[in-house]
């Protein structure tokens, strides 16, 4: 079928913009904490620019994961009515984006520091590189955990061009949790998967062993935000986001069952979402009130 010319709107729905509260939160967490442990001034065409990483390289990773899963998206009942197999951007349009946001991406850490230019390929290969790991291994969701996790390091190193351990224990808790999310995720098509000789934690491991496995990812995510909290010396408000975080992590697994799927898209989308931007608000308002001193810096 002949795709017309997609609207906007279509764009947003091939790169699922909503999902953007997944790692957005924990990029805006690693910026400030820079602005905040360097004593930088706030700059609104540096954060504007950062920003603009985050959606071209996602929409760049979005696009070219349904432009290389087309064909498997067409066979499966759950994800033919995605914007490629249903017609609504061709193959070739997903190419396109795909290849105008890694330009974008690129061009803009030009802009930014030589630091974060020189490591924007690397970005790339990472969050591109996902796409095809479903192929040959079932760690293809700690891959996955490894693109989102460069939001808060990449936005930390954009205002300091420096790496730093508390950004990278932020890094670490979204690897562990959007691992873990998502292999829950992922239940949904173990049978499919199975078909298609495609590799995952639920056809490795079956359903049960899934859950366990995420739950695992989560402990560790947890541990990881109270060791970023207890290393920067953090206050009340940044332990109410963390119970919040916490609490979350805890909800989603009593809505999912190894024999009950039927809540895994509102543990996914709905606790996750809420979870990420819960934890972000928290931790702002603590930086905000924080000494410029208050955390351990350079």
């Amino acid at each position: 079928m002949k795709a017309s010319t997609p609207s906007v709107s279509s764009y947003f729905s091939l790169v699922k913009f909503s999902h953007t509260v997944f790692a957005l939160p924990f990029a805006l967490i690693g910026f400030f904490l820079a602005v905040k442990m360097s004593r930088a001034h706030f700059s609104w065409a540096l954060f504007a620019e950062v920003l603009l990483c985050m959606v071209f390289a996602r929409s760049a990773a979005m696009a070219f994961n349904r432009y290389i899963d087309r064909r498997f998206d067409a066979a499966n009942p759950r994800t033919a009515v995605r914007e490629i197999p249903a017609g609504v951007i061709s193959s070739q349009q997903a190419a396109l984006f795909t290849l105008f946001n890694c330009l974008a991406f690129v061009t803009v850490t030009a802009f930014i520091n030589p630091v974060c230019f020189a490591l924007s390929p690397v970005a790339l290969l990472v969050i591109l590189g996902y796409s095809y790991t479903k192929r040959f291994t079932a760690l293809c969701h700690v891959v996955l955990g490894i693109g989102l996790s460069l939001a808060p390091i990449g936005a930390f190193l954009a205002v300091t061009g420096r790496f730093h351990l508390l950004p990278l224990l932020y890094s670490f808790t979204v690897l562990f949790w959007v691992s873990g999310f998502d292999m829950i995720y992922a239940m949904q098509d173990e049978a499919f998967d199975k078909s298609q000789k495609l590799h995952s934690i639920p056809v490795a491991f079956g359903k049960q062993g899934t859950l366990l496995l995420s739950i695992l990812f989560h402990l560790l995510s947890a541990g990881l935000v109270v060791w970023a909290g207890l290393y920067a010396g953090f206050g009340l408000f940044y332990w109410i986001g963390t119970g919040i975080f916490i609490g979350l992590l805890i909800y989603q697994h009593l809505l999912v069952k190894p024999n009950d799927l039927s809540r895994v898209n509102m543990a996914f989308m709905n606790t996750n979402g809420l979870a990420s931007i819960a934890f972000s608000v928290f931790v702002l308002i603590e930086l905000l009130l924080a000494a410029p001193g208050g955390i351990p810096g350079f």
